[in-house]
């Protein structure tokens, strides 16, 4: 890459006086005689911005010393003072970013900025270090638009990493610069070329701020074509307490729905039709012999004492639910109706609960675990729309699901025989689907769409949220890219500290 940023120095002085031109409210410097940039091809002060920034690179340490003024990088319009060059496709932009005066504003930030133009309020992603240490997934999604943030769990002095793969943007940080822990993803679609660069804001118009970015790699892999874009599945941990993500398992295969043993030893995953148990220290996955039953959706799970497994199975294209032991063997039919789609066991493991549709409705029913192949099933729900996912606090005295019923898939509760439903989670903003309660009957983690989202569908911006059992504001855990797959199912640890999830990327192959 330094080759490169040398073979494109004799077009700097052109290339900024297009940049100019293109928009008035930036002025793009280009290396003066004697002034090295590294890996950029210009300099200059983006929006409105009362003193001129500067920048210093030191070829030697690789570490880039920038002074920017500017109000902020935020809302609508943005001002800070940004080096930066043109690039295409898949990117990977790494640095540790400090400022080293202890006084200044709290709020004033450094870190990689991808940008659709210079535009004061042009579209973007960011990885901002706050002088307070706050590091933040920023970004905007249309030109004019508000900003918005995923914050990460983990406060500055760390290592940040922004990834680009297409349109989605990925915040990684590191606390000793070698080990990456997710942070957040976004979808930000943006044209290709962009800018790509170190920027820094003061915060206060009337002052001025230096950050130095030292560890400064840029990586670019080029366009890939969206259609030979692979599904990259990443099985994660995510604590309750610090939000930090933990990824346990990467594939390129697609895996679904883990489930968390009772002893905490393992994890239990859909891959294509088939279960696999995997070490929650990570590793390798092995089958689990499910018997006849080789067609299984990703709605599975543990009896509350460990000793048996639902799973939901496809024999001859409608999905039916059987019970087999843990450890594997051969499954016995429970349901002799279909499509029926187990969700919840009850704490005393004497009764499955599920979603099914009968006559055209999607409804929560429940039926005897040693049912064989019985159609005598109770039906729990009547309101129209779609109830689903339907799963039983560890008291066993309620039963959570997600209803369309009053125009937006919102969290519900009811008693184990149906009556007395209420709404749980409320609002306008999220769609809100498969409620599983901890096993200490305090939280409940949920899995939250746009409200545009009809379903859930694979393959979108979700976020998982969190709130007390007992009610109250939810509060976001984290933001990936996911949706079907990702949450299906209970997922807790058996401490009620962390839960277990899918996060997924379209990556080059």
């Amino acid at each position: 890459m330094h080759r490169a940023s040398r073979r494109i120095a004799g077009r700097n002085h052109a290339f900024a006086l297009v940049a100019a031109a293109a928009c008035a409210c930036v002025v793009a410097t280009p290396r003066a005689d004697g002034q090295e940039l590294g890996e950029f091809e210009a300099h200059g002060d983006v929006g409105d911005v009362k003193q001129p920034g500067s920048v210093r690179f030191d070829a030697k340490s690789r570490e880039y010393r920038i002074t920017g003024g500017g109000e902020n990088m935020w809302g609508t319009k943005d001002a800070f003072h940004y080096v930066w060059r043109r690039l295409s496709g898949d990117l990977a932009l790494t640095a540790d970013v400090r400022f080293p005066e202890a006084q200044g504003q709290p709020h004033r930030k450094a870190g990689w900025i991808v940008r659709q133009g210079l535009e004061a309020d042009a579209p973007y992603a960011d990885v901002a270090v706050h002088g307070d240490g706050l590091i933040s997934l920023q970004y905007r999604l249309v030109k004019g638009g508000p900003t918005l943030e995923a914050k990460s769990p983990v406060k500055a002095p760390a290592t940040v990493r922004l990834e680009r793969t297409g349109d989605l943007f990925s915040l990684f940080v590191s606390r000793d610069g070698r080990r990456f822990a997710p942070a957040g993803a976004v979808s930000v679609p943006l044209t290709d070329p962009v800018y790509v660069g170190l920027g820094v804001t003061a915060h206060d118009p009337a002052a001025m701020a230096t950050a130095v970015l030292a560890g400064v790699a840029l990586a670019n892999s080029g366009p890939v074509a969206e259609a030979a874009r692979v599904l990259e599945s990443s099985l994660e941990v995510i604590s309750i307490d610090t939000g930090e993500r933990e990824v346990v398992y990467k594939t390129r295969d697609h895996i679904e729905a883990p489930n968390w043993s009772r002893d905490g030893r393992f994890f239990l995953f859909n891959n294509r039709g088939r279960l696999y148990s995997l070490p929650r220290e990570g590793g390798q996955p092995r089958a689990v012999d499910t018997g006849t039953a080789d067609h299984l959706n990703n709605d599975h799970g543990l009896s509350a004492d460990g000793k048996w497994l639902a799973v939901s199975h496809s024999p001859k294209g409608e999905s039916l639910i059987y019970v087999l032991p843990a450890a594997g063997g051969e499954p016995r039919q429970v349901t002799a109706l279909g499509p029926s789609y187990w969700h919840g066991w009850s704490p005393d493991g004497k009764t499955l609960a599920y979603c099914a549709r009968r006559n055209g409705e999607f409804d929560v029913y429940t039926i005897a675990a040693d049912a064989a192949g019985s159609a005598d099933e109770r039906r729990l729900t009547t309101a129209p729309g779609l109830d689903d996912g339907p799963d039983y606090s560890p008291d066993g005295q309620t039963l959570y699901f997600n209803s369309e019923r009053t125009g937006l898939m919102k969290i519900w509760r009811m008693k184990p025989e149906g009556s007395d439903p209420q709404p749980v989670t409320s609002g306008e903003e999220w769609a809100d689907w498969f409620a599983h309660p901890s096993p200490d009957g305090k939280w409940l983690v949920f899995l939250s769409f746009d409200k545009s989202v009809k379903g859930h569908p694979p393959n979108k911006d979700v976020a998982l949220r969190i709130m007390p059992a007992t009610g109250g504001e939810p509060r976001v855990l984290t933001r990936l890219f996911g949706g079907q797959g990702t949450i299906n199912v209970p997922s807790w640890s058996p401490d009620s500290r962390s839960v277990a999830f899918v996060s997924y990327r379209l990556v080059k192959p």
